[in-house]
């Protein structure tokens, strides 16, 4: 899920294995944490998203989730972080089969993610919203404003939005997925389609510099009934709880402190979007 998304496929992609090193041998296979204290070097599994993991214009990995991942790591006597980009359908996967040692990407939690691997708590809670074209003609302001338009629909590789479009009425087959929320700005602009849905962050940040589209106001989505408030967070493989709970009383701390929104603030979080929802809740 753009954080964001639903799951697309869980099939391994290769096995690179991380834990190969030969010096490491006399570290417990099982002790995820010790093992990378040993190496000295964390991977990171990172989607090529704005705001939450992107290689910048000076060709550096930045985001988010890659700056907390830094600060976190190191406090835990981790200091190399190792940013391994890869499309966001393929982070799960890529987490289980070793690729990397954990998912630095905001991903969204939600029940069939949290089948498949663990989560700490989310850093962040997040709305949708829409990019529309300027003045908002057809007056889209929900998905079930899509439906009753017949509006163009897309949205991202793999976004969460897709399962709310769906669950409003909308034809899965009917929409337009797109590769990320820029070429999302680009079918809007071009009319290519009506509307394109995505985080509420993304969208207001995507659009700022355009003169033919506009983000739509935050909302939440609806699905069964319910009103949907997504919450992103780092994830880690199931046998890895040592690792995960170590991360978790570092995100605590830095919540109480308020260096977490100081850290997320430069890339464009608001208060708002800080968060006391827990993994646990969001697993549900």
């Amino acid at each position: 899920m753009s954080r964001r998304t639903m799951l697309l496929g869980t099939a391994a992609v290769g096995a690179l294995g991380v834990t190969g090193a030969a010096g490491c041998s006399k570290v417990p296979s099982g002790d995820a944490l010790a093992r990378l204290k040993s190496q000295g070097t964390v991977r990171l599994g990172i989607a090529g998203e704005v705001p939450y993991g992107y290689v910048d214009k000076q060709g550096e990995f930045t985001g988010e989730a890659p700056e907390l991942a830094r600060v976190i790591f190191k406090r835990l006597g981790i200091d190399e972080v190792q940013p391994v980009a890869t499309d966001f359908a393929s982070l799960i996967p890529g987490l289980n089969s070793q690729q990397f040692d954990v998912v630095s990407a905001g991903m969204y939690i939600n029940k069939e993610r949290c089948a498949q691997v663990i989560f700490a708590d989310p850093e962040y809670q997040m709305l949708d919203s829409f990019i529309v074209r300027k003045g908002n003609p057809k007056n889209l302001r929900t998905y079930e404003d899509v439906v009753k338009s017949k509006a163009r629909f897309a949205t991202g590789t793999g976004y969460a939005e897709i399962d709310y479009a769906v669950a409003a009425g909308y034809p899965e087959k009917d929409i337009v997925i797109l590769q990320d929320q820029v070429a999302g700005l680009n079918a809007v602009e071009s009319g290519r389609v009506d509307v394109f849905a995505g985080t509420a962050l993304t969208t207001r940040e995507v659009v700022r510099k355009s003169a033919k589209a506009e983000a739509t106001e935050a909302f939440a989505a609806v699905v069964d009934g319910e009103k949907k408030i997504d919450g992103g967070g780092f994830a880690f493989r199931p046998t890895d709880t040592e690792l995960r709970d170590a991360f978790n009383a570092e995100i605590h701390k830095m919540k109480e402190s308020g260096e977490l929104f100081r850290i997320l603030k430069p890339f464009g979080f608001t208060e708002k979007e800080m968060t006391t929802l827990t993994a646990e809740e969001l697993c549900r």
